[in-house]
């Protein structure tokens, strides 16, 4: 018993680290490193595992979060109210489960339901205040987002300015969508292919790269477009139903998507996605399901908010384009850690309007659990529209010539030993100067949630290593102009520009600079612990084994390859020639943030009515307060929740002012929403 719950911790622990890591690849980086299908089957995993195990439920799980995070390169904007995500419906079943839990909880059947087209692109929030284009942000975290004003005023079909001749309320917040249609997004790659420019994946991420441009010349360059699905806050205007919402953004003069359609019962809804799945290859921009809502606002606000999700709405996706094709080889990719990465060579096949020639499978036991083999003819899916993977074999078309995959016993890219340890399902490369490792090494180091050096890509550091210009990270720093003038294609401006990012890059914070290090296990949350305890490079790298463990969130197995990274002496001497070069290897001290509760210590106890733990504390944070794990004679305010614990008890004793969410709400809203309708963003 004991070791089936230390193998479910392990589990959840694993499929919250991997879920944190890819919401930040999705959401902040808008380059996601699996596909949406892959992505909802650990989320599934992980949710069930904790209904199945509510005493390891935690108020920092991505099931009970609204997920995300933001770059340092644009402001911050705090949301007028949270901008939720969706749970998934993949069948008509789990519709029909949908129906069935809110009539329950609403103790009627008699709901009708709007549904709109899930536009694949990225959610945004503009706010209006007197009828004028104030603000534009990026969903952020959910909580906090990203001012990209310049960006959005740059796209036709955001209003400047509200039609007049409707009502205009004194402020406003509008929320919608921003994506790329198809045939701009084609006409596109068309222009960068023939300037020999690297092409986009797909429209969501020509769509977020272009959104995000410092320049906003750039921006106005591309046709964006905007289809507003929501309003996130109101003053004054009373709304009764979603179709009332979206006629009346309509009026200001927004576009909204055409095909949005009222429903009286189920089954038209159920008939709507199955038609709409059969159609969407006809629509100008890429849609990846059916947002599916009850209609009347009233039944919005009784259903409420339960973990990250509204419980009035549901997502139901599409499933993925597939095709069949032969897997003529398996391949090996040596990563930076030294993991041999196996990948599929296919038979070019069409898959979505796109010609497939690799996929991914994911590792040896994957391989081995599918039984794929070289030869086979396999299903092939293109998931989410970004990674191709191997579902599996056509058994019954095999010949028996097929071959079963086998671990190469030596790295293909340097010919050291192979090391596989038992039960694990990866093997490494054991020569810690394999060229493969190094260049990926430097490929993460440079790369954008690392240092973000601009314009060292991959084929310029093949060639800095060709010609030995660099052997590793430290000696990115010590080039001069006349080393990147031997590279082909740069001139003048273009060096000077490197050597510009070079030269920012040294004051990327601590966190990034523990994650480009490139230490096996160690992400962009896992690099953000380890900054926050130690403070401190030479803290870290002094530290044991079980020190690094005992940090919050950090397992032994983390702590062990961070111990080991940091043992090696040619990992420590590259670290001090870093600090050498300048690099921040210290942890700054935490910016002071103005706001209405600038100078408030808070405690929070009990669940609160709709908001988790991380989400009250963001708002204060954000808000400029402090929150603290106990109640002292220095806190200000008590948060109270349901079922409180001894923290009230100790605050009547201090004096310590117990609130409830609603009157801390109004402390950092003034203004409270008199019509609101959560935001319905989803993967």
């Amino acid at each position: 018993m004991g070791k089936d719950i230390d193998r479910i911790v392990a589990r959840i622990g694993e499929l919250r680290n991997q879920i944190e890591y890819h919401d930040y690849r999705y959401y902040v980086q808008d380059d996601p490193a699996i596909s949406d299908a892959e992505y909802d089957r650990l989320f599934r995993e992980l949710v069930e595992l904790e209904r199945e195990n509510p005493e390891l439920s935690s108020p920092d799980s991505p099931t009970r979060r609204v997920g995300g995070g933001l770059q340092e390169k644009f402001g911050k904007v705090q949301h007028h109210a949270p901008m939720l995500s969706l749970a998934n419906a993949f069948d008509e079943d789990e519709l029909r489960a949908f129906h069935k839990r809110i009539s329950n909880l609403l103790l009627t059947t008699d709901i009708d339901f709007v549904t709109e087209l899930k536009i694949d692109g990225l959610a945004v929030a503009l706010t209006y205040e007197n009828g004028v284009l104030k603000r534009g942000a990026t969903r952020g975290n959910g909580l906090i987002g990203e001012d990209v004003t310049p960006n959005l005023r740059t796209i036709r079909t955001i209003p400047l300015k509200l039609r007049a001749d409707s009502d205009v309320p004194e402020v406003v917040e509008v929320r919608g969508e921003v994506f790329l249609p198809v045939s701009a997004f084609q006409k596109m790659n068309d222009e960068r292919t023939q300037a020999g420019e690297t092409v986009f994946a797909n429209p969501r991420n020509a769509a977020a790269g272009t959104l995000r441009q410092l320049d906003s010349s750039i921006t106005a360059s591309r046709p964006l477009a905007f289809f507003a699905y929501a309003i996130g806050y109101v003053e004054d205007i009373e709304f009764r139903t979603q179709d009332e919402v979206l006629n009346q953004v309509k009026s200001w003069g927004f576009a909204t998507n055409p095909h949005y359609c009222h429903h009286d019962t189920l089954e038209t809804v159920v008939k709507y996605c199955r038609e709409w799945e059969g159609k969407r290859d006809s629509l100008d921009y890429q849609i990846d399901g059916v947002v599916v809502k009850v209609n009347r606002l009233d039944y919005q606000r009784k259903l409420g908010v339960v973990s990250r999700d509204p419980r009035w709405a549901v997502a139901y996706k599409f499933p993925s384009d597939v095709a069949i094709t032969r897997l003529v080889k398996i391949g090996i990719n040596v990563g930076r850690t030294g993991s041999l990465n196996p990948f599929a060579i296919l038979e070019p096949v069409q898959v979505g309007g796109v010609t497939i020639r690799l996929a991914t499978l994911h590792n040896a036991d994957d391989i081995r659990r599918k039984d794929i083999r070289e030869g086979d003819m396999v299903v092939v899916k293109r998931a989410g529209e970004v990674i191709p993977q191997v579902v599996g074999p056509v058994r019954e078309k095999r010949t028996g010539e097929e071959r079963e995959f086998e671990w190469p016993p030596e790295c293909p890219s340097c010919g050291a030993p192979v090391s596989r340890e038992e039960g694990a399902a990866m093997a490494y490369c054991i020569n810690r100067v394999c060229p493969s490792q190094r260049f990926e090494s430097l490929n993460h180091f440079v790369s954008q949630g690392a240092m973000d050096i601009r314009g060292l890509g991959a084929q310029t550091i093949s060639k800095l290593l060709e010609l030995h210009l660099i052997e590793d990270a430290a000696d990115i720093y010590s080039l001069s102009d006349e080393d990147i003038a031997r590279l082909p294609g740069f001139k003048e401006k273009s060096i000077e520009n490197l050597m510009t990012s070079i030269k920012e890059s040294k004051a990327r914070p601590l966190p990034r600079v523990l994650f480009a290090l490139g230490i096996r296990h160690v992400g962009e949350r896992v690099a953000g612990l380890l900054a926050e305890h130690f403070r401190d490079v030479e803290r870290l790298m002094a530290a044991s084994q079980e020190e690094i463990s005992a940090v919050p969130g950090i397992g032994p197995e983390i702590a062990g390859s961070i111990y080991s990274f940091f043992q090696d002496e040619t990992n420590r001497e590259l670290v001090r020639r870093l600090g050498e070069a300048g690099l921040q290897l210290r942890q700054k001290g935490t910016a002071v943030v103005e706001g209405p509760l600038s100078g408030k210590t808070f405690v929070i106890t009990g669940t609160l009515p709709s908001l988790s733990r991380t989400e009250a504390t963001a708002l204060i944070e954000s808000a400029g307060g402090k929150v603290t794990s106990s109640v002292s004679a220095r806190t200000d305010f008590l948060l109270l929740g349901e079922s409180p614990g001894s923290k009230l008890k100790k605050a009547e004793e201090l004096g310590v002012r117990p609130i409830s969410e609603a009157e801390f709400r109004r402390m950092i809203e003034p203004n409270v929403p008199r019509a609101q309708a959560e935001d319905t963003t989803t993967r």
